[in-house]
């Protein structure tokens, strides 16, 4: 408990029977690890198992649960047991520490985060269960806590990557604060909460900052209706040692009914499709937390129409050429005019003639430009139709592909349609693929390389 909180009873039962809020223990939210690692999906896990904990009571030594309602709990579509299992080893790994201090007395407690966990399959048409159990040290602290933070499972597990679900419970844990700042704490200290890795002895804040916080805020901009954060830093001459954050309510209310949940789901047979690839499969579950849903859809779409031609050399390595088309935008999520790479550098084709790269980086450069033509002329086509059948257009497009694509794309697209500019793209690209559905035979990008002036066929 920190200085200066007062206890509070136990949490009440929702009076809404849909929304699950777990009443999660303070020190729990912004876990720095001392051994292992926890990734988004094992926090999912871990906040349903939670959930489920409050429910059975303090009381109860060992909790018991459906193993197929765990899964719906955790927001996550496949009854793959063996990803389960990983997830579960992971925070049975995990070693945290909590010290509390009060009325005279400090206690400092390193504990793992799950002790023993059992899954018994009965056999064919009985359900299979899990049981697990809490480190007896900390277990009255994580079922019954005093000091909490009410965490909606809904909410938190629309979250897509592990920094935002991360900022996201201590956004909510702040939020009713007087002040409304997080805690303070070093750079280093945060990059450890933010990852949750154990093995970072050395951080660079700018890439930090670059890779990790900035895109957290955006994603918490972007999904979380009640709050958004701000970012705070504080320097030592030049230097920037420690940062913290401060919570913004948003005024209007959170549309939980409004969204379809299924686009809330951790989707392992989109993991699936990546492993298959010859992807590992930490690489895959990281690349999936870390990339946008719809960049990955539209990547592995262009990766199978590519493993598919029977005109284009055969691939040596598809997760070589996958992890190469998400780089450089392949796909065509981007627009042609935006930079390939984050920092704003060219990509290793890009801004070279095509004859100075070898024969499939020459391909994959051509085909990279039809592409991009393509979804221009389609954009351009669209703003041609008469009204009618833009109308008609936009409604196929919502039908076909609306449900497929994340969270941000489709609420900017409801909300602004065409004219977005993150949702755009997406939809011009799916018009340039119903308009011209034929794969570009050699001959096709011959003539188009040579009437851009690209040399080098």
């Amino acid at each position: 408990m920190e200085e200066g909180e007062v206890p509070r009873p136990p949490p009440k039962p929702s009076a809404v029977p849909d929304e699950q809020t777990v009443a999660k223990a303070n020190e729990a939210i912004a876990i720095r690890p001392k051994r292992g690692r926890l990734t988004l999906l094992s926090r999912r896990i871990y906040n349903a198992l939670l959930y489920h904990s409050q429910r059975q009571g303090v009381d109860e030594p060992v909790y018991k649960l459906a193993l197929s309602e765990l899964i719906g709990d955790a927001r996550f579509n496949s009854n793959n047991t063996e990803l389960l299992k990983s997830h579960l080893r992971d925070m049975q790994a995990t070693t945290i520490e909590w010290s509390t201090s009060g009325a005279g007395l400090k206690r400092w407690v390193s504990s793992q985060l799950l002790g023993t966990v059992t899954i018994e399959e009965q056999g064919r048409g009985r359900p299979c269960t899990i049981t697990w159990r809490y480190p007896e040290e900390i277990r009255e602290r994580l079922v019954k806590p005093h000091q909490y933070t009410r965490v909606l499972l809904e909410i938190s597990g629309q979250m897509r990557s592990y920094p935002a679900a991360v900022l996201y419970e201590i956004g909510a844990r702040y939020l009713t604060s007087p002040s409304r700042l997080s805690m303070r704490e070093d750079v280093l200290w945060w990059a450890a909460v933010l990852t949750g890795r154990s093995d970072i002895t050395e951080v660079d804040y700018r890439f930090l900052k670059r890779d990790v916080i900035s895109k957290a805020l955006a994603e918490i901009e972007a999904l979380c209706e009640d709050f958004s954060l701000e970012l705070i830093e504080h320097k030592r001459g030049r230097r920037i040692e420690e940062i913290q954050f401060r919570v913004a309510p948003k005024l209007q209310q959170r549309l939980g009914a409004a969204d379809d949940p299924s686009r809330n789901v951790f989707d392992l047979e989109l993991v699936g499709k990546l492993i298959a690839l010859g992807l590992k499969q930490d690489e895959a579950q990281d690349l999936y937390a870390t990339t946008d849903e719809g960049q990955l859809r539209g990547t592995l779409e262009h990766v199978e129409q590519r493993l598919r031609s029977q005109t284009l050399p055969a691939l040596k390595s598809p997760a070589a050429y996958f992890k190469d088309a998400l780089k450089k935008g392949y796909a065509g999520v981007r627009g042609a005019a935006e930079p390939s790479a984050p920092t704003g550098l060219p990509s290793p084709s890009q801004g070279r003639p095509a004859a100075a790269l070898g024969g499939e980086d020459r391909m994959h450069r051509i085909r990279e430009l039809w592409e991009n033509d393509r979804m221009q002329k389609a954009k351009a086509l669209y703003l041609e139709m008469p009204e009618a059948m833009q109308a008609e257009m936009r409604s196929r497009f919502e039908a076909d592909r609306l449900a497929q694509i994340a969270a941000p794309i489709a609420r900017a697209w409801r909300r602004d349609g065409p004219a977005s500019r993150i949702a755009a793209t997406t939809f011009h690209r799916w018009l340039a693929q119903i308009t011209w559905p034929e794969e570009p035979s050699d001959r096709v990008l011959l003539d188009f390389a040579l009437g851009q002036g690209v040399t080098g066929m």
